[in-house]
């Protein structure tokens, strides 16, 4: 039997889940497909894959009562960030004090959002949820799109959006060329035990073969490291054993926090550089890692992702109030402007910001450190910097104001 939605949302993560709740109340029906089903078990060690999230992302959150139905108990504020260049006297401190902020932020694992979100969409009465499902087939018409899931499902939609990720299915079955760039950098993320507190401070050691991130966690010795070096360094890296991997850990942190124990196992990811040349289609709209992925090392691309959820969402309830179809090109161009810039903006600050700490010339590390304490010194620059820190910066979605 067909059934008909206004809205399918290919992927069921942070990003897609956010956009279906911003449309709680909505008169539109959604359907969110998703092909994996979520484990609802928070362990007591802190998964892998954890989220520095902004205080625009936590306006979102909260204004779509997700932020609520976290476990508090597991998200982490962090009060203050240190930021240092190895072998030199350069270095930055940001405290949420010089913000006149309660905290800059908060490191929470990506399962607790997004079993945040699971709660809050369970009893939304305009939203059906196919899990674990997959999508087969996808035809564009003119007046809307036809979908078949692998279980034979048919299914038709005004508008079908891509929250399926950096590899997206619906990027590529829509035709949306790609331009990629690798990082030529491969991240290591672990959780770790270290001697000293982390102090709720999310600590950033710029080396030469790239940076390494502490981010505090909820207990108070233990933080979710991310480690970018190149391939072949990461990988023997990973190939090291644990005693011999905190060793060169504890060194390459400059011993910051005592002797590191990594806990658990440590995963490796590749860092690539990706931009969709379109974010909207004929009744296709990208958000998150489907439209944009970036280099980790500011911790930005979730929140650029939840951005793009509260974007879109606010251009079709516009859309909606105007009338117009919101699958139509047209009426998606709004949408597509907005978030371009902001991702093209963000690509260029982590790309000077990668180029910036790269180089080993003891010049080059001279004016970088020359750079590093001037800004430390300048108040008005540093307020900048922590203004774009917390997301509050540019053309907010009115979610996250």
């Amino acid at each position: 039997m067909m059934r008909s939605f206004d809205l399918v949302i290919l992927g069921g993560g942070m990003v897609g889940l956010a956009l279906a709740r911003a449309l709680h109340n909505s008169p539109i029906s959604i359907a969110v497909i998703e092909s994996r089903e979520l484990d609802p078990q928070l362990y007591a060690l802190a998964d892998n894959r954890v989220s520095a999230i902004n205080r625009a992302s936590q306006n979102f959150l909260t204004n779509i009562g997700a932020w609520s139905q976290l476990a508090l108990s597991r998200v982490q504020p962090y009060h203050q960030m240190q930021v240092w260049e190895q072998d030199s006297f350069g270095e930055l401190h940001f405290n949420a004090q010089q913000g006149k902020l309660s905290e800059l932020g908060h490191i929470i694992e990506n399962r607790n959002i997004q079993l945040a979100l699971s709660q809050s969409i369970a009893q939304q009465a305009n939203l059906t949820l196919f899990c674990p499902r997959r999508v087969a087939q996808l035809a564009m018409g003119e007046g809307e799109a036809w979908l078949t899931l692998d279980n034979g499902q048919a299914l038709t939609a005004k508008l079908v959006v891509g929250a399926d990720g950096a590899q997206s299915w619906l990027r590529s079955h829509a035709g949306i060329p790609l331009t990629s760039r690798d990082y030529q950098h491969h991240a290591i993320v672990a959780t770790v035990e270290t001697q000293a507190s982390h102090q709720q401070t999310a600590w950033q050691i710029f080396r030469p073969d790239g940076p390494l991130a502490f981010l505090p966690l909820f207990n108070a010795h233990h933080s979710s490291i991310v480690w970018s070096a190149s391939p072949e360094q990461a990988k023997d890296l990973m190939a090291l054993d644990d005693e011999s991997f905190n060793r060169q850990l504890t060194m390459a942190f400059d011993n910051k926090l005592g002797l590191t124990q990594v806990l658990g196992k440590r995963a490796c990811v590749p860092l690539t550089m990706r931009f969709a040349r379109d974010f909207a289609k004929h009744r296709v709209a990208l958000v998150g890692d489907a439209a944009h992925t970036i280099h980790p090392l500011a911790g930005q691309g979730v929140n650029l992702g939840l951005m793009d959820a509260a974007a879109l969402a606010q251009t079709i309830s516009e859309n909606l109030d105007s009338g117009f179809d919101i699958g139509l090109y047209p009426h998606l161009r709004s949408y597509e402007r907005w978030r371009k810039t902001q991702a093209v903006e963000m690509i260029a600050a982590m790309e000077a910001l990668k180029q910036g700490f790269s180089g080993k010339h003891p010049l080059q590390k001279f004016v970088r450190d020359i750079g590093l304490k001037l800004v430390d010194n300048t108040p008005l620059l540093k307020q900048r910097l922590l203004a774009h820190a917390t997301g509050l910066v540019g053309e907010l979605p009115k979610l996250a104001r």
